[in-house]
């Protein structure tokens, strides 16, 4: 049985109705019942007609006109405004048809001051029993708030029943990170500072604001996506081994990473905006909010003490990415001829992309065929793609939402973790250095490359990704 709030919102149309459906005609899913609401006046049919306009937009594996009809059945509409009573006659109609004891999962596709409204209306409807919810973030914007939302959400929701999500980790990339690291003798033994260098976690983004500007001029990009998304990939990558890959154990290890990582210093931060922001509509003449973001943190623990992690993410950048590389330390290069060109396209590299068509390279140096020793960069690539499976991806959302179902918290964010990130975030929440202006299309401002420096940054990649002819 799944609630949607916020069902005709910008998220529900891209992402959430195109995922429910394709769960529904899958056999992963338990069968299942759609209960819709929202501010919008509709009735069903009307709620139907929307949600199939949103499947034909945004889908990328079109269902046959019956089934499509078999999902558009288990669709019923509520107005919020009908209040708790009407949710609770809706939702007891469709449970009928499902038998009794069936899990509830109520998706809160809302802004956060709407979400505590929401978790109200459900326990005044009687929704709360044997029902899990799903969150979107942001989860809080500093400390203190992310502590009273979890203790307005745990007056009526167990901790166990809370699911906050990040899209990010549903990626079969990001989850291919810690297959990478914990079922390879290659790769776990370097996995340290003893062998790497530095650790990139890259995510431009081309995209503007577009509806959104009123709604970011209160977030900005730190809040956006750095503890929501950046640092959750981080915790993936730096998380010791855990007992066993059961949602606990991995939990557990997260909230390490996030207990040992340094406070977030200001001189550390490059704070940026793109030029043409103030004249958004919603935004002040004078925001200084940023619409993008570098910096250097540093994790205070025994695998990663004095290994940097650089993490960038902005608005309108050059080009939309999301990539994880990995530095490894450079050998020694005295047995090479000075023009033997070892070391000149800097140092070996792991990276993950964390695209939804996946993908792993290592490159290395190779000598070029001819005579004398030239060496050059060479690389080995995989992607999802070239595997007979590469039809069983599911999209990040459809996943998550099948996690939560089943009760697995594996992927999902839990409010120790969110805590302790804002926690550690307290220095630059308080001193935020000035927003620095770059151009639409660049790669941010000036500052970023003094920002990592002796290194640099791998985006731009100095080669493109082989694809599969």
């Amino acid at each position: 049985m799944v609630v949607l709030f916020g069902a005709t919102g910008d998220l529900a149309r891209r992402k959430l109705l195109p995922g429910l459906a394709h769960l529904d005609v899958s056999e992963l899913a338990p069968e299942m019942r759609l209960v819709a609401t929202s501010l919008d006046d509709l009735d069903a049919e009307g709620f139907r007609a929307f949600a199939k306009q949103a499947f034909d937009e945004f889908t990328h594996r079109p269902l046959t006109q019956e089934q499509w009809d078999s999902f558009a059945s288990t669709l019923t509409y509520v107005p919020q405004t009908a209040g708790p009573e009407a949710l609770a006659k809706a939702v007891a109609e469709a449970e009928a048809e499902l038998g009794p004891d069936v899990r509830r999962l109520h998706y809160l596709s809302v802004p956060p001051k709407a979400a505590v409204n929401v978790i109200t209306m459900l326990r005044e409807a009687g929704l709360v029993e044997r029902s899990r919810v799903v969150m979107e973030k942001p989860f809080g914007t500093d400390l203190a708030s992310a502590i009273a939302l979890n203790d307005q959400v745990h007056e009526t929701f167990d901790e166990s029943q809370v699911f906050r999500i990040d899209h990010f980790l549903g990626k079969e990339a990001a989850q291919n990170i810690l297959a990478f690291r914990f079922a390879n003798g290659l790769f776990e033994p370097i996995w340290n500072r003893n062998f790497i260098d530095h650790v990139q976690i890259d995510i431009p983004e081309t995209l503007g604001l577009d509806q959104r500007a009123n709604f970011y001029e209160s977030t900005g990009a730190y809040k956006d996506m750095v503890v929501t998304h950046l640092f959750q990939v981080m915790a993936f990558v730096a998380m010791e081994p855990p007992t066993a890959l059961e949602p606990r154990s991995i939990s557990e290890e997260k909230n390490k990473v996030f207990r040992s990582l340094l406070p977030i210093e200001p001189a550390n931060v490059v704070r940026g905006q793109f030029a043409g922001y103030t004249s958004l509509d919603g935004v002040a003449p004078d925001s200084d909010t940023e619409t993008f973001i570098a910096l250097r943190v540093g994790l205070d623990n025994w695998r990663w003490a004095g290994v940097p992690f650089y993490l960038r993410t902005g608005k309108r950048m050059a080009e939309g990415a999301r990539i994880i590389s990995i530095a490894f330390k450079e050998a020694p290069r005295t047995m090479f001829p000075a023009n033997s060109g070892v070391g000149s396209a800097g140092p070996d590299h792991l990276t993950f992309d964390l695209a939804d068509e996946s993908k792993v390279s290592l490159s290395f140096y190779g000598k070029r065929p001819g005579p004398g020793m030239r060496l050059e960069k060479l690389s080995m690539q995989f992607s999802t793609q070239e595997t007979e499976r590469a039809g069983d991806v599911l999209e990040a959302y459809e996943r998550l939402i099948l996690d939560a179902m089943r009760g697995d918290h594996t992927l999902f964010t839990t409010a120790e973790g969110i805590e302790s990130l804002w926690e550690r975030s307290a220095p630059l929440l308080e001193n935020p250095p000035e927003v620095k202006p770059y151009g639409v299309g660049t790669w941010g401002p000036n500052a970023i490359h003094q920002l990592i420096a002796p290194h640099a940054w791998r985006l731009p990649f100095e080669r493109a990704w082989r694809e599969k002819k």
